[in-house]
C-alpha cells in the first residue's frame, strides 16, 4: 500500500492539489478496494476526523475523473471504488454476500473482447463481470425458505 508521500506524488502527477481530504480518501480506497462510499467515509474519518460526507463524495468524483481510481457498479450494487487502474482486469462478484475480487484478463491486452459489430466505435475497453458464489458462501448450507404451517384443523370434524 502506498505511503502518504506516494499518494501526494500521484495527486500532483494527475494535476491535482494535495489536500488532507484527498490524501485521506485516496488512502482509504487503496486500503479498502471495492468498497462503497459509506465504508470509505468511515475509513477516511479514521485518517481525518473532520471530513464531511460531501467532501468524500467530491473527492471520489475528482479522483475518478482524474483516473487515479476506478468506479465500478455491478448490477444491483451501489457504486464501489478501487485503486487498481491502468491494467486490464475484471471482477468476480458473489451473488450471495456481494464480495468483489479482481481477476486478471485471460487474454491480456485491452480490450480483451472484440464486439461482433463496433458501429464505428474505437473500442478501448471491455468490462467483464463474472458472477457466482465466493468460497465462504459456496461452503455454507443452501438457504431454505420457511415452510408454510399446516392448514388449521380447527372447526373440522
Amino acid at each position: 500500500m502506498p505511503d502518504a508521500a506516494s499518494l501526494a506524488r500521484d495527486l500532483r502527477a494527475a494535476g491535482l492539489r494535495v489536500t488532507r481530504p484527498r490524501l485521506a480518501v485516496l488512502d482509504a480506497v487503496h486500503a479498502h478496494p471495492h468498497q462503497d462510499t459509506d465504508t470509505l467515509i468511515d475509513a477516511a474519518r479514521t485518517r481525518l476526523d473532520a471530513v464531511s460526507h460531501q467532501a468524500v463524495y467530491d473527492v471520489l468524483r475528482v479522483l475518478t475523473d482524474s483516473g487515479l481510481i476506478r468506479r465500478i457498479q455491478p448490477q444491483g450494487s451501489v457504486a464501489r471504488y478501487e485503486a487498481r487502474i491502468g491494467d486490464n482486469h475484471h471482477h468476480l462478484v458473489c451473488r450471495d454476500c456481494g464480495v468483489i475480487v479482481d481477476v486478471d484478463c485471460a487474454v491480456g491486452a485491452a480490450p480483451c473482447l472484440t464486439p461482433s459489430e463496433d458501429a464505428g466505435f474505437t473500442v478501448d475497453e471491455a468490462e467483464v463481470v463474472f458472477w457466482g458464489r465466493c468460497p465462504d458462501c459456496a461452503a455454507a448450507p443452501p438457504h431454505t425458505l420457511p415452510t408454510a404451517p399446516p392448514p388449521s384443523q380447527e372447526g373440522r370434524p
